[in-house]
């Protein structure tokens, strides 16, 4: 994993290893996941599209071109891939405050 994803394959790794990946679903099948980082502060993911809250991503991934992911998107699909991902079940209005809380942080 190492070979392939570099530096953050480690840091997935022990993310996966503390069940900090929880995927997130509202009654109409929207899925986000949240990761909660090393440092305590939780980061949205969406594996749909790829994308990641976190200042890595936009960084590395974004900006400067340097790597095709963060720590918490590789967690969210090593969880995937071994079936250790928690679930949440919400409402669809309590995931829109989730999307819209990230807005808002990012703003």
């Amino acid at each position: 994993l190492k070979f392939l994803f570099g530096p953050c394959a480690l840091p997935a790794l022990d993310l996966v290893d503390q069940r900090s990946v929880t995927r997130v679903v509202s009654p109409s099948g929207r899925t986000v996941y949240q990761v909660l980082g090393s440092s305590g502060k939780l980061y949205t993911c969406y594996s749909s599209c790829h994308f990641c809250t976190c200042p890595a991503f936009d960084f590395t991934v974004l900006q400067k071109n340097e790597s095709l992911l963060c720590k918490h998107i590789l967690a969210v699909y090593l969880s995937q891939a071994m079936g250790a991902c928690q679930e949440l079940s919400v409402s669809e209005e309590q995931l829109t405050n989730i999307l819209l809380a990230e807005d808002e942080e990012e703003g």
